[in-house]
């Protein structure tokens, strides 16, 4: 199977999964990125199972109205039941790597409020160590050069994103050469950087399910 194929088994598997327990006022968050597109073209065809929905990027709410499919503000609503988005990595216990795609502030707050964060991805993405995957870090635009510092000082390699801006207005640092055994402790030490909006590290709020689309099929995952 090639990528594209494997994306789109774990997005119609994702829909599968969620199903049964779709109401008219279930309020799906959907995530950014080429993996999540093909959730929410599968969406489509269920759009009237389902009240609304929260986009973690502005892709993602004009790829949803084109459907037809309700987009709410966060705020408009009390509850999310469920996340759905891919990852750059996962390892097994489905800490992650986000926001490739620089919409890692905005992915990380729909994952805080959602009840259940489900995560779709294919083989390629599980690894034993996170890391291998440049980690983006948002950062407040003044604040640029002393983030960069001090992520060297941690033992990374900053990388400046060239000519991209967050639909927060921020710029994004990659982080390259910088292995991350202990995910949880390296998320809140950069995020206690001043100047860092956030970090690409799911770790303090993991996924709860991780769908993995493989040569045998989509397998079902959860946290070790």
């Amino acid at each position: 199977m090639t990528q594209d194929e494997l994306k789109q088994a774990v997005a119609e598997a994702a829909l599968a999964y969620i199903r049964p327990h779709l109401e008219n006022d279930t309020v799906l968050g959907i995530g950014t990125g080429s993996t999540a597109n093909r959730f929410i073209d599968c969406l489509a065809d269920i759009k009237g199972m389902i009240g609304a929905t929260v986009a973690s990027s502005e892709a993602s709410a004009e790829r949803l109205k084109g459907h037809g499919i309700p987009v709410l503000d966060l705020n408009a609503v009390d509850r999310v039941d469920f996340y759905i988005d891919g990852a750059d990595e996962s390892n097994r216990a489905l800490q992650l790597i986000k926001g490739g795609g620089g919409a890692l502030t905005r992915e990380k707050i729909v994952a805080a409020v959602a009840d259940k964060f489900i995560c779709i991805a294919d083989e390629s993405k599980l690894v034993n160590t996170l890391g291998a995957f440049p980690l983006p870090v948002e950062v407040i635009p003044m604040a640029r050069g002393h983030v960069a510092r001090e992520l060297v000082k941690l033992g990374g390699d900053p990388v400046y994103r060239e000519g991209f801006v967050t639909d927060n207005g921020n710029i994004i640092l990659d982080i390259y050469n910088y292995p991350i055994p202990q995910a949880l402790a390296t998320e809140e030490k950069i995020n206690g950087i001043t100047g860092v909006v956030t970090n690409g590290l799911f770790a303090l709020r993991p996924a709860d399910v991780l769908l993995l689309g493989t040569e045998e099929g989509v397998r079902t995952l959860y946290p070790e």
